[in-house]
Formats: structure tokens, sequence, C-alpha cells
């Protein structure tokens, strides 16, 4: 007999179900680990192991009619197999068992439920992490591989220890709380509160002079932290929804990432343990030291194995012992877990007739198969995503992974299609490369003829995604993407790429003095001075601007044929801070630099700000940070922000109203 054997016997056969220490403690018995091992890995006292423990061998000594104790345990069952009547007590009690617990795998599966999987050692690791004094956890899988049913498990061990735990789920937030990061912030602090019954006391910690993150941090380390006994084990779940906002991302990522530094010196901080569960790769530009992906442990989610896709069946009923039919259900699916429940749902549900698997793999990659609606979803994605459908095409028809383009490779990866090994990409399983060979090639008529609708209305998308509606700029969302193909291009044509930074000098204080209504003429007025500089200064009346039409790298290319080194784009790159990026040498960039910042001030916008001393002017004025260098295909595009940042910064420490070369 195996171990799983031993349990399902002893489920079948007692009239309580076993505790999920009982299960610890038979498992780690038969492995012949020590009751003080089994109390420190499951995390509970010795002395109650010892008592369960205790408990079990007189069950197992009553059921076999023998001595059975933990030293003879394996060795006394092992060399024995089950039989008929034992055989026949098991299949009944999963028989039994799944009629009663029989669920469509359409959510995370439940605490109760016989059908979560566990994929060793990844609970183990989980859960002694979230004992080390400031841990963090990051969950990284494609969508319905089980993220959100291991953090469930890893909540419901915290609250076994004793700790306190909040799970906050992102995709929950009204879109209106993205709107900006103080925003975004206090929207989180409320539902911690909330989740750990406390009054929010939000008013009492924010302060507008000190920001945002460190309001938010104050109130965790001064409030929520401190009113608190226990380590708290925090959950987020489906982070992808911040990467969706880069201007909150830049900021709240970071911010993470920092709280795990400080529970390094500050005590207070050690009760926080952090779990985040997420599909993708982060696509904003953080620095190495600013992500929180690249800290604590990290988990990736595989898919089942056979082994355990033969567990899963037998769970469901199902007698897969010879493996056969888990091999070909993998071989379909490729061990996905959804896509394993839902075969075993459906064979299940049909009366438990084996003999409808072949029927179910032959139609599944068709639009009778029991996965039509989950690939159909695949199929609007990619109706609305046509980069993704011509990437997906190639990977399909081509014999060895495919090298793509980052962005379309980790989104295809996140949604669950491709498998990537370094920067190579396979389809997923056979379902898929079956079902999108077959769709890919049938509508490849149609989507040709739609192609020009298609690119318009894509280009309607762009436009309202990457508009600032304010300005009528472009945002930082889109010139990061812009800065990636142009540093490319600057690289691949040995020609200079220059990025100016413009901020507005006080503009806070000025936003504070006059008022909000005043702010935004303000803003309105610097960039349409930005834009009308950046013009007169290259000389070229054709360029095309985000104001107008939002072009894309290619669309500027080509406006600019007969004078690349033009090539410009002018964006909103924060709150008071614009950015112009443009293919002209550190020369003509200062050039530019100097023209805004003269015409700036040129606009005799007033600020007088009683009490406040050292202003560079009576008037609105900027400051200018000027970077210029030519691409090397070994660095990234971040050196030039870097570069622009610093001569910014070197602006203001000299007297703001100036424009620096970093």
């Amino acid at each position: 007999m195996t171990i799983d054997e031993v349990i399902l016997l002893l489920k079948a056969s007692l009239p309580n179900a076993l505790t999920p220490l009982q299960e610890i403690v038979l498992r780690s018995s038969w492995e012949g680990k020590t009751y003080t091992s089994i109390a420190l890995e499951a995390h509970y006292g010795e002395e109650r192991v010892r008592k369960v423990a205790a408990h079990l061998w007189q069950l197992l000594s009553d059921s076999w009619q023998e001595t059975i104790n933990k030293s003879n345990f394996r060795q006394t069952l092992e060399p024995r197999e089950l039989g008929k009547m034992q055989q026949q007590l098991i299949k009944e009690f999963n028989r039994a068992a799944t009629a009663i617990s029989l669920e469509f795998p359409n959510a995370p599966v439940s605490l109760d439920s016989r059908f979560y999987i566990s994929r060793p050692p990844i609970e183990e690791l989980a859960y002694a992490e979230i004992t080390e004094p400031g841990s963090v956890i990051c969950i990284k899988a494609p969508k319905r591989m089980g993220k959100s049913s291991l953090i469930l498990r890893i909540l419901a061990h915290a609250v076994n220890i004793g700790y306190k735990t909040v799970s906050i789920d992102f995709q929950q937030a009204d879109k209106a709380v993205f709107a900006n990061l103080d925003k975004f912030l206090r929207w989180f602090c409320a539902n911690v509160s909330r989740e750990l019954q406390l009054e929010p006391k939000l008013n009492d910690f924010w302060d507008e002079d000190m920001g945002s993150k460190i309001s938010c941090s104050l109130y965790f380390q001064t409030y929520l932290l401190k009113s608190i006994e226990t380590p708290l084990v925090l959950a987020l779940n489906e982070v992808d929804w911040v990467f969706e906002y880069p201007e909150i991302a830049w900021d709240f990522l970071p911010l993470l990432r920092s709280w795990y530094e400080k529970a390094k010196q500050v005590e207070i901080w050690q009760k926080l343990r952090t779990v985040m569960a997420y599909s993708t790769e982060i696509l904003v530009p953080l620095r190495v030291t600013q992500s929180p992906f690249n800290i604590g442990l990290p988990l990736r989610l595989p898919p089942f194995t056979k082994e355990q896709v033969q567990d899963l069946a037998q769970r469901h009923g199902l007698d897969w012992t010879d493996g056969s039919d888990a091999e070909k259900l993998v071989a379909m699916v490729g061990g996905h877990p959804y896509l394993v429940r839902l075969a075993l749902y459906h064979l299940v549900g049909k009366g438990g007739l084996e003999s409808d698997l072949g029927q179910i793999l032959q139609q599944a990659p068709t639009d009778t198969g029991i996965y039509r609606e989950y690939l159909r979803q695949y199929v609007l994605m990619l109706q609305e995503e046509p980069q993704l459908a011509d990437a997906l095409s190639e990977i399909i028809a081509a014999t060895e992974p495919v090298k793509l383009e980052p962005l379309v490779a980790y989104k295809l990866y996140s949604i669950g299609l491709v498998n990537l090994e370094g920067d190579r990409a396979s389809v997923s399983c056979e379902l898929y490369r079956l079902y999108f060979q077959q769709q890919l090639h049938t509508r490849e008529g149609s989507i040709n003829m739609r192609v020009e609708e298609l690119e318009k209305e894509n280009q309607q998308l762009r436009v309202l995604s990457s508009l600032d509606e304010l300005t009528q700029l472009v945002n930082r969302r889109y010139f990061n993407t812009y800065l990636k193909l142009e540093w490319q291009h600057s690289a691949r044509a040995g020609i200079p790429l220059s990025m100016i930074l413009c901020d507005i000098d006080y503009f806070k204080i000025y936003n504070k003095t006059y008022g909000n209504h005043a702010g935004d003429s303000c803003l309105q007025q610097i960039a349409d001075t930005i834009r009308n500089c950046v013009k007169h200064s290259l000389g070229n009346s054709n360029l095309s601007y985000a104001s107008t039409a939002l072009g894309t790298a290619e669309t500027l290319r080509s406006a600019n044929c007969r004078q690349e080194h033009s090539s410009v784009l002018v964006a909103r790159y924060g709150g008071e801070e614009f950015a112009i990026l443009t293919h002209a040498d550190a020369i003509a960039a200062v050039y530019i630099a100097e023209n805004i910042r003269e015409q700036v001030k040129a606009l005799a916008i007033p600020c007088e700000y009683p009490g406040i001393g050292g202003l560079p002017a009576n008037v609105l004025t900027v400051s200018l940070g000027v970077a210029s260098m030519i691409p090397e295909p070994e660095t990234e595009p971040e050196t030039l922000v870097i570069a622009a940042e610093q001569g910014l910064y070197q602006a203001k420490r000299k007297g703001r109203d100036r424009v620096v070369v970093g």
C-alpha cells in the first residue's frame, strides 16, 4: 500500500473525517520524520502532535487488529496490497464524496474541497516563509493555474497559527480608485483597516506636505501594525491590475519593497508578511532596486504531473491507476489545472463513464468540445490584439521555440497560451496548437479584409488609452513604450537620441495658492508652449504631435524620412513634468530646452507666494534636465532617463529656472 491508499482507507472507514493535522502526522511519520520536526514544519506544538499521533496509532491498531505505532507504521503496511473489500470501500467512498462535492471549476478551490491538489514543495515553502519576520512571497503563474487557491491555503494556515490576515483583490477596485496615487493608497489603507476590523483613521495620518507614500507607510507603522499583537499576512491578489496604471505602479510597487527593507531595521515592520500573486512580468520600467518581485521567496506554479492528474481522477471516483488515461489528458492539455478539472467534471457528470474520455479529447480542439467557451475567450482577445494573433500563428507554425518581442511574449504567457524558456516561446499545449491552427487558418481571409478597419479601431483605442486629457499630450505610459522603440532604432542606425525633462518650479505651491482651475490652465499653457517651441526649434511644421494625432513611432519616422534626426515626441511625464524625446544631438537638445525655458517665462504667469523667499522670478518658471547619447545595443533606455533626471535634479539644486545637462 502507498500512504495515499492508507489515508483513503482511513477516510472511508472512519465515521469522522481526518483533520489536516492528522494527515500531516501520517504522511510525515511514513517518511520517518520525528515528532519534533513534524511540529516545526507544521507550526504546531510538539505536545499536541504527540497526542494526535497517539490517537492515530490506536485507530490503526484497532482497524488492522494488531499493534501499529510510529516505528513500525510503514514497515507493517507498505508490503500489503489492498484487498477487494478495501478497494470497493475506497471506490464507494470516492463516488459518494464526489457526488456530494462535485463542483464546476470556475473559481478558486475552496478550503473544504477534496479537489485541491498540492504541488510539493510549494505549499510547505509558503507556510514556512510566512513565519519569517518581514517576509515576502511572490506567486507567479498564468491565469487559472491556482494562484488564488494557494493564497486561500496560505491565509488559512496563517489563521491556524494565530496570525491576522488581510486579502486585497485589486480587480474589485472601481476604476476611479486608480485616478491618482493618493486616492489609490487611501483606498488601500481603508480596505486593510476594514479587514482588520479597525476604524479607518486616514485623516489622522495623511499629510499632503509629506506625500501619499510616506503617509501610507506611517499609517501602517504607527496605526495598523501597532494595533495588532500578532503578525499580519497581507495577500495582494491580481497585482496585474496595478500594472495597467503605470503612474501608480511606478510608486506603489517600490513602496512595497521599501516595507520589506524596513523590516531589517525597524522591529514593528517584521510583523508584516506579504504575499503577492500576478500573471505577467512587470512592464513598468522600475530599477532592479525598486522592484518588489526580486525579493523574498519566488514561487512559480507548475502544471499538474501525470501522477497528480491520476490523484485528482481518483478523487473524482475514476479508476485511472494504470496511468494511460492520465497520459492522454496531459498530452492534450499539458497538465493545466483548470483544463484537467473541467475534463474530469464532464466525465463524472456523464455518470463516470471513462470510455467518454476519447470522445472528449477528440472534440476538445473544436467548437463543439467542452472547452469551446474557454477557447472563444481567447479568440475574442486575439481579434482585439492582432499582434498577439500573428505571434501565436508564428509559434504554431514553427518547429522550434520562437523568439518574440518581450511585451508580446509576456502577454501571451500571462494569458497562458505559451510557455517561455528564456526569451523563446512555444505553445502551451496540444489543445491550443490544434484549435488555433484551425481558427487562425479559417479566419485568415476575413481578417485580411478587415485589417484596415481594425487598424483604425486600434489606433482610436491607443489614442484613448495613451492621451492625457488635460494637455492633449501622450502620457508617461505611451512615452515609455515609444522610448523603447526609438532606443532600438537609434542603436541600429547609430544616431543620437536626446531626452529633455521639464518640471514647473514650485507648481504644488502654485496649485495650492491659486486653486486647481488656475493650475489646470497653467499646465495647458505650458504644454502648448513646449509644443510650439519644439516645432519652431526643429524648423519642421510637418511633424506629427500627440495633441492632434497619436502617431506611432512608424508614423513619425515616415513623416520625417528626409530629416530623421527631427523625429520628436512631447509627453506629459507626471503631474507637473513634461518630457521631450528627439533624434537630435546634445547641442540641439540644449537649444530646444533653453527656448522652452525662455518662452515659458515669457508667458508671465504671476506667482507670488507670501512667506517663501528665494524664488527664481515673480512669474512661473521651469527647470530642465537634458541627456543625449548614441544608444548601444547592450544598454537599456533607462540610462537616458536616469541622466535626464540627474540633470533636472542639478537644475533645481542650483536655483531652478535653468537648463543642466545630465
